[in-house]
Parts: C-alpha cells; sequence; structure tokens
C-alpha cells in the first residue's frame, strides 16, 4: 500500500531520535552567589568581584531527561616539617607550624583570642612525655585539654574514635582554627585522624609521631582508620593531616624492637625505590639501632646516617603518595610488605609489630621474586642477610601457605580483580607484576621456609 508524503512527515521524527545535547558550564562566584556560565563565554556588565572556580558542571539533555556531570577538584595542602626539641616551650611549631598562609599566620599571631588546643596522647607517651607536654601549653598561655588513650592494635576500634569525639565535643573546638593534635605512634596518629575527619566532617588535626614505624609512615601519608571485624583498617578514609612534626628526638626513648620495626618499613622504600638507602641500612644498620637514630658529634663514620636514613625514607614515600594520595591508581610500590602482612598481624596479634610482619612478607616476596628469576641468588640473600641485620624477622610459624592463599584471595577483592604485586627487581628497583602463577608462589613459599625457618627456631624468644 503507497504511503502518502502526509503520513510520512508524521511518522519520520519518531524513527530519527534526537542526539543528547551537551553544555559544559564553569562556575563563578559574583559577590556571594555562585553562578554558571557556558564555558568559555565572558562575563560582561559586571563590576563586582568575581571568583573563578575550578569545577565544571556538565549538563546532558536527551530524550530520557536531563543529567548533569560534576568534576569538582579536591584541594589538599600538608606540612611535612622536622623540628628539634618540640616540647620546649620556645618552641612554637606545636602552635603555629601549620600555618602555611602568611596573612593568616600574622592574624593567628596578633589576636587577642585564647589559644586552646585538645591533644590526644598515647597512654604509654603520656608517662613519658606527660608533664612537658602539659608544661609546654601552661607556658605558652593555652587553654588545652590532654586526652590519654591506650592506642594499641587490640584498642583501634570505632569505640576509641567515638570516646575522643564524645571528649572533643565537651571541649568544644573551633573547627577552622584549633587543630586536634596527635601525639604517639601510629596507631594513635590513625584513630586521631578518623575521629578528626569525622567531627563536623573535617576536622584539621596535627601529628607527632613518636615512633620509628609512624615517623616514616604513618605520619607522611593521608590514611586514618581503625580495625574492624578482625580485619586491619577496615574503617577508614584519606583525611591529611594539616601537618606532621617530627622529631627524632622522641625516638630515643622506645625500645630497640620498636627501632627495628620501623626499619622495615624503611627498607621496603629502600628495596623498592632507592638503592642509596639500600647500602644505607646495609652499612649503617646496626649503628642505627644502637644510637636509636639519633644524631651524635664526632661519628665522622657515619655521616649522620640517621639523618640520611629518615629524609630518604620520607621523600621517597612522598613521591609515591602525594600524587595518589586518594589511591584512585592501585598500582602502588609502597605496597610491598603489604599484600600478605593484614592477615598475619591479625591473626597472630600481639606477638607481631606492624614492621615485623611487613619484613616477614617482604622476605617471602623476595624469594618469590627470585624463583621468578626477576633477583639473582646473590641479591636474594643480600636482601636476606640485610633483614637480619636490622634484627627484623623472615620468617613466622603463622604464616602458613594456607593463610598465604587467604591473604592472596582478599588481596583480589579490593585491587579490581588483580594481585598487583609490587617484586624487585633489582636492588632498589622493582615493577608490579599480575601473573604469578600459584605454582610459582608455592615453589617460593617451599624454600623460603626450607632457608629461614632454620633461623627463627635457633632463636624462639627472638618473637
Amino acid at each position: 500500500m503507497p504511503v502518502s508524503k502526509e503520513a510520512f512527515a508524521t511518522a519520520a521524527p519518531a524513527t530519527v531520535p534526537q542526539e543528547p545535547q551537551q553544555t559544559d558550564f564553569q562556575l563563578v562566584r559574583v559577590k556571594s552567589t555562585w553562578c554558571r556560565i557556558k564555558k568559555g563565554e565572558a562575563l560582561s556588565g559586571c563590576e563586582d568581584k568575581i571568583t573563578f572556580s575550578e569545577a565544571k558542571i556538565g549538563e546532558c539533555i536527551s530524550e530520557g531527561g536531563i543529567s548533569w556531570t560534576v568534576e569538582a577538584p579536591i584541594y589538599f595542602c600538608y606540612k611535612v616539617v622536622e623540628t628539634y626539641n618540640i616540647l620546649d616551650p620556645a618552641n612554637t611549631t606545636l602552635l603555629w607550624g601549620h600555618i602555611t598562609d602568611p596573612k593568616q599566620l600574622e592574624l593567628a599571631t596578633s589576636g587577642s583570642k585564647k589559644l586552646r588546643r585538645f591533644i590526644v596522647i598515647d597512654e604509654v607517651v603520656n608517662e613519658l612525655y606527660g608533664s612537658k607536654v602539659r608544661e609546654y601549653f601552661e607556658e605558652n598561655n593555652v587553654q588545652h585539654k590532654i586526652l590519654a588513650l591506650p592506642t594499641t592494635e587490640e584498642t583501634k576500634s570505632m569505640d576509641l574514635v567515638l570516646n575522643i569525639l564524645q571528649e572533643v565535643q565537651n571541649f568544644s573546638i573551633d573547627r577552622r582554627t584549633e587543630p586536634i593534635i596527635a601525639i604517639g605512634g601510629g596507631v594513635c596518629l590513625d584513630i586521631v585522624g578518623l575521629a578528626a575527619s569525622l567531627y563536623r566532617r573535617r576536622t584539621p588535626y596535627i601529628r607527632v609521631p613518636t615512633t620509628l614505624l609512624s615517623y616514616v609512615d604513618a605520619s607522611v601519608g593521608a590514611k586514618t582508620g581503625v580495625n574492624f571485624l578482625q580485619c586491619k583498617n577496615k574503617l577508614g578514609g584519606y583525611t591529611p593531616p594539616v601537618a606532621s612534626f617530627l622529631d627524632r628526638s622522641f625516638i630515643q626513648s622506645i625500645p630497640r624492637r620498636h627501632i627495628s620495626n620501623g626499619l622495615g618499613e624503611i627498607l621496603k622504600m629502600a628495596l623498592m625505590k632507592h638503592k642509596g638507602l639500600f647500602d644505607l641500612l646495609e652499612s649503617h644498620g646496626k649503628y642505627l639501632l644502637d644510637t636509636k637514630f639519633q644524631s651524635c658529634s664526632g661519628c665522622a663514620d657515619h655521616r649522620d646516617a640517621a639523618l640520611q636514613t629518615t629524609r630518604i625514607a620520607i621523600e621517597t614515600m612522598l613521591e609515591e603518595l602525594a600524587p595518589n594520595l586518594w589511591e584512585d591508581d592501585l598500582d602502588r610500590l609502597v605496597d610491598f610488605g603489604h599484600l600478605i602482612s593484614p592477615e598475619l598481624e591479625m591473626r597472630v596479634l600481639p606477638a607481631l609489630m606492624h614492621g615485623e610482619a611487613v619484613n616477614i612478607d617482604m622476605a617471602f616476596m623476595t624469594y618469590v621474586a627470585h624463583t621468578r628469576g626477576l633477583i639473582t641468588a646473590e641479591e636474594k640473600e643480600q636482601i636476606i642477610q640485610c633483614m637480619r641485620g636490622l634484627e627484623l624477622p623472615v620468617w613466622h610459624r603463622g604464616c602458613s601457605w594456607p593463610l598465604i592463599q587467604t591473604a592472596l584471595m582478599e588481596r583480589l577483592k579490593h585491587s579490581g580483580g588483580q594481585p598487583r604485586m609490587p617484586l624487585p627487581t633489582g636492588l632498589g628497583v622493582a615493577e608490579i607484576f599480575n601473573d604469578t602463577s600459584e605454582e610459582t608462589l608455592e615453589r617460593a613459599y617451599k624454600l623460603w621456609v626450607k632457608d629461614c625457618k632454620m633461623e627463627l627456631e635457633e632463636k624462639p624468644a627472638a618473637l
């Protein structure tokens, strides 16, 4: 049957879908009001102050309706500052060191408003330094509240976070000008960071690490968190502090085992990306343990190895963290030693400290790298001997083959279905691999147990 021109004209629009119309807008603020203008358009006839945002709104009109896409970059600026004698009342770092803007600093230091600070301190650190912390704030005429808490892996929970938040609410801080201060090891810094990120959706906070591990690791990144359902750091977020203040003098008061614990994380960065740092640890490891990372005058042979070691460790860590602060990219060299260790650490708690569990993970992965042909037998042995020289465990009976399999399956769940396994390809160089077979892992495991189990059994009191 022939179709008339009229009928065809009526039916045609229904058979040709409309193309979606996409418009991009930029955002500008005139006086106190934000408005959108088409991208590339000039704002004419306006004499008021105009502020342009980096945020953008995209609008798409289609037959199904309208959708909007928001691009809003989140900007963070935080400082990592070396300082000395931070608890000396004449040192104002704890009061003003977090302020980056000169005008804000001038306003803060010249204001008549009484300073107020809320401080959370680990209870062991409080026994050692609590009186000096109180004296510091009293001498500087600062109204303050000091909350001493047991911050350990066993107590690292939301209950402790809520405890802190209740005390913060009672103290009634100004969430813009009165940063919460955390003084303690990595667990303390993680817990307080999470509490601060939750209070009024984000309250600034300051980290003051008192252990070697937190000095080179927890203090320089953005992560916060607590353990949940027997899983390490299952709850948390990415909220960096406004500042981390690093004072190595705290490290002289911690036990030798805690020094080794921190050296595990330093060794991680050495193996992944800095041969010079590995050489420092290999040559000066015992000296660093003996001197507890304190700078000693008259030690020309060591050329202030403590300062060199900590600075390189922090610089290499910042290089890896800063471009990927929210871990949008899951390929991370800093995950070396963190594929198996979370499962191991929680399984045998409190037998292993964090850096010790990380090192056991790294020791096994060193054997994996050797089994794959990525490093030579000599390099493998050099790495294991360096670990032993740093008094770190290279094997633990709890790290069984079933545990390794469980840990790697868990890794797949939160790494986009890929193991993303960082492995050394030499001393101070590494790559990330997704193609390590289970057969390779099992061969590496058997060789690792054969070589390293004996070392632990000869010194059962080491752990």
